[in-house]
């Protein structure tokens, strides 16, 4: 009989899959979004694709994060071929910053009880400082007005926030009426970084619905219609499992790599172990490392929003530290290469996000080693210059040597187990002690040891 049972399931075995619900893939977000939480979104939407999910849950707790990772997520979502549920979860959790943009853009936008959202003004999302890129062209008026106004940096400043305020609601503004979702409070979150409350959301129809977790969330989504692309997806989740997808080695690396205090740790111990590997050559294991680490580091600074007059002033100070052990310069290139270290490493990341910033402790940990690695070379170099002179024409200078035979004008004497010729201005005798008091090419002007000449 269990032949006869094998060939039923055999046959019963596609209608049973084709009666099964498709798959749903559950991504997680937690902490400030960046470049890996961005490579992360994008290989499971794609991963999505592949298992031909019917729906792709984002499950939110981010405060927020950079606005280049922030808008290549949202890219991902609207380009998605499924639906995408965001989902700011669990209780206490929020999507704040760019985690409101990404709620926005979603196909379905739900949160848990005991949540929130907002604050997305574009400082807080990151927008880069000090450039003049984005955003160049829109507000011509408010710029000239500026300019005619006020001190030039202060105007220039408030101006390009100006702009990148007017961007950003105009952003959420049309991810809005895309979505149907609330126009008039997605501009407030941007111009006024109001919140609001996972109640609130729902009532004022910034969000979709309220669910406890992702099962009641996928309860609730059952037999919703979404088109996309031009096809209608119609959701069969009430009996459908949701499937984590973890990070992959690449995205784990990725998110080490970025996080901005281990960027700076790399490129830091790869220039200190270069300039080891300089000061020791044929070692080759800390050039070798040096090398990586800055490679490393450098990958991860194109990536994060990086101000490289910090990093100029960084090498600069690094550079400056290093030639006080070759210039007697009695410590002002050190003191000086000291203090640019040490504002190059404070400006170095050009971004107030949370979780973004190089800690203060971290940096004045490496300007207090760096001053230590300073005054100890200062030291030994020190001690160096007072040493006396142990080889070459300036040893000779001084040394004592004995007389080889008798001669009154030149002859022979022995200095330092060297045979030499040498010449006085008086007679000496076989040996007889003398001291060396000047050198004319290869020959020795000498004089006796006190006690030692003629009577």
């Amino acid at each position: 009989m269990r032949w006869f049972y094998t060939l039923l399931l055999a046959a019963f075995w596609p209608v049973w899959l084709a009666a099964a619900p498709a798959p749903v893939l559950v991504l997680t977000i937690n902490g400030a979004i960046g470049p890996a939480t961005a490579d992360y979104v994008h290989r499971g939407i794609e991963h999505a694709r592949a298992e031909g999910a019917q729906l792709l849950v984002l499950q939110m707790d981010t405060p927020g994060g950079l606005d280049t990772s922030m808008r290549a997520i949202i890219k991902d979502i609207l380009a998605a071929p499924m639906p995408v549920a965001a989902f700011v979860a669990p209780g206490g959790a929020r999507a704040a910053s760019a985690g409101t943009y990404i709620l926005y853009a979603s196909h379905v936008a739900a949160m848990a009880p005991a949540t929130n959202l907002g604050a997305a003004t574009p400082v807080a999302i990151g927008a880069v400082s000090g450039g003049g890129k984005e955003g160049e062209g829109k507000d011509g008026a408010e710029g000239k007005a500026g300019k005619s106004s006020g001190k030039a940096g202060e105007v220039s400043s408030d101006t390009m926030t100006r702009k990148h305020v007017h961007d950003a609601a105009a952003y959420i503004r049309g991810l809005a009426q895309m979505r149907g979702r609330n126009v008039e409070w997605g501009e407030r979150a941007v111009r006024e970084a109001v919140s609001l409350s996972s109640a609130e959301a729902l009532k004022l129809k910034v969000i979709d619905l309220v669910a406890e977790d992702v099962p009641q969330l996928l309860q609730r989504l059952d037999g919703r219609k979404f088109s996309i692309a031009g096809t209608e997806h119609v959701l069969d989740t009430a009996g459908a499992v949701a499937t984590a997808f973890e990070p992959d080695w690449r995205t784990r690396l990725l998110s080490v790599i970025t996080d901005p205090s281990i960027a700076y740790m790399l490129v830091l111990l790869g220039l200190y172990a270069i300039l080891f590997e300089f000061y020791n050559p044929g070692m080759v294991l800390p050039g070798v490392v040096g090398a990586i680490c800055v490679l490393i580091a450098l990958y991860a600074f194109q990536m994060l929003p990086v101000n490289y007059a910090g990093l100029a002033l960084i090498l600069l100070g690094i550079g400056f530290m290093v030639s006080e052990a070759f210039f007697p310069t009695y410590g002002s290139l050190g003191v000086g290469g000291l203090i640019a270290f040490v504002v190059g490493s404070v400006i170095l990341i050009d971004t107030d996000i949370p979780g973004y910033g190089i800690p203060y402790a971290l940096i004045g940990g490496f300007a207090a080693a760096s001053a230590a690695f300073l005054m100890l070379m200062i030291g030994v170099a020190l001690k160096a210059r007072r040493r006396p002179v142990v080889s070459g024409r300036e040893e000779l200078i001084g040394s004592a040597g004995e007389v080889l035979e008798d001669f009154e004008q030149e002859g022979w004497a022995r200095v330092h187990s060297e045979t030499w010729r040498v010449r006085a201005a008086m007679p000496l005798k076989a040996g007889q002690r003398v001291r060396i008091a000047a050198m004319d090419g290869l020959v020795l002007d000498v004089v006796p040891e006190s006690g030692q000449g003629d009577a």
